[in-house]
């Protein structure tokens, strides 16, 4: 996979908090994991990233913001043991992400603000189909998608 990655978080309240990590390359635009959990730690990142790196390679360079659990030993040691570079944005810039800002906008826009969930696997069941057909952010891919 070629580009960079981007992962980062968001929250959405149903009596408990609800973490969404969303994995972007940058390159392609494509959106290979949105995995949502009531609590994210580096180990959770890390099984993650795994998942996604069996399923279409890893990546030279991932872009993380300054989260606990991006900045935890468990990534940093798994980004040493497959050569992966870890970029941290600086703190309190969000232009440094604006692409990762944008996705997430529309990812609350378009799928968190439309949905209610009633657990945490209705909202793995929703992302699944939801996020299947919104992957990548060009209008090429909503295309592609929407005549499957």
């Amino acid at each position: 996979m070629s580009g960079r990655w981007i992962l980062f978080h968001d929250q959405l309240a149903l009596g408990k908090k609800l973490r969404i990590l969303t994995v972007v390359d940058t390159h392609s635009r494509l959106c290979p994991a949105t995995d949502p959990r009531f609590s994210y730690r580096g180990e959770d990142v890390v099984q993650t990233l795994e998942r996604v790196c069996g399923q279409i390679g890893y990546s030279n360079t991932i872009r993380v913001d300054n989260g606990s659990e991006f900045i935890s030993r468990d990534l940093d040691l798994w980004a040493y043991a497959n050569g992966v570079t870890l970029d941290f944005s600086r703190s309190g810039k969000p232009t440094d992400n604006s692409f990762i800002e944008a996705f997430n906008s529309k990812l609350r826009a378009e799928c968190l603000n439309a949905h209610w969930f009633v657990s945490l696997a209705d909202a793995r069941k929703s992302w699944r189909i939801g996020v299947s057909t919104t992957t990548r952010t060009d209008s090429t891919a909503q295309s592609d998608t929407t005549s499957r």
